[in-house]
């Protein structure tokens, strides 16, 4: 499949870009710890990204993917800010792109696409990420969680994108690993690109309807470029 007349690349973070799971795990059990309360598996906190810091404190507190109501307010206010300062601190400790993450984006780049994240990561955490991945320089937009009121599956932040980057939906294409990604571009009338290895809760990408799936990140580039497939070999090697 190639997209045709595509001007700007919608990006997700967590799980698209990055794997985060081990610096975000590594904050919710510090906050838990701090609470008093006993630390949970990182490989079960892997299994809860991709909501926003709010919805992940929620889940460590209450030990379950399962969103609850009887959550004491004053707890959850705690424990997020205790979440959010220490995470601050240890955006990179063990964080890392996935691979031929930063070779694409830059042969895109290089290609004259415009690229933005659209994340449900809180904006303030979004660039010193970048920084301390050598991911800087490559966006021209970041949308953060708490950018708008609504965030993904809500169409808005990609509408959003649309409009601050000055191009058509139909000029613009999502990538993202989660169902919140495809939801919101379907919702946004937009075409989609679903990546497998990503935090979607188990759950079969295609299940949401992408326009199309890959495994490894870099698959994406013959279908958004025009050069071949000896050619983007050559050039991932040089990048």
């Amino acid at each position: 499949m190639k997209f045709t007349d595509k001007k700007a690349i919608l990006f997700d973070l967590d799980g698209t870009l990055i794997d985060s799971a081990p610096d975000l795990a590594l904050a919710v059990n510090h906050m838990l710890t701090r609470i008093g309360r006993e630390e949970i598996s990182p490989t079960m906190i892997r299994s809860w990204v991709g909501n926003g810091a709010r919805v992940l404190v929620q889940r460590g507190l209450s030990g379950q993917m399962a969103m609850t109501d009887n959550l004491d307010p004053e707890l959850l206010e705690k424990s997020l800010a205790i979440f959010l300062d220490f995470y601050a601190k240890n955006l990179c400790v063990d964080t890392v792109t996935y691979p031929h993450v930063r070779s694409s984006l830059k042969i895109l780049k290089a290609k004259g696409y415009q690229l933005a994240i659209v994340t449900n990561k809180p904006y303030d955490f979004i660039q010193p990420i970048l920084d301390g991945l050598k991911l800087n320089g490559l966006f021209e937009l970041l949308v953060g969680g708490d950018t708008l009121e609504k965030r993904k599956p809500d169409p808005s932040p990609l509408h959003y994108a649309c409009k601050k980057l000055g191009v058509s939906v139909h000029q613009c294409v999502m990538v993202g690993d989660s169902k919140n990604d495809i939801l919101a571009a379907n919702a946004a009338n937009m075409q989609s690109i679903g990546l497998s290895y990503g935090y979607n809760y188990g759950e079969d990408i295609n299940e949401h309807d992408p326009d199309i799936s890959f495994d490894d990140f870099a698959d994406i580039l013959a279908t958004l470029s025009d050069i071949n497939q000896y050619d983007l070999t050559k050039q991932l090697q040089y990048f």
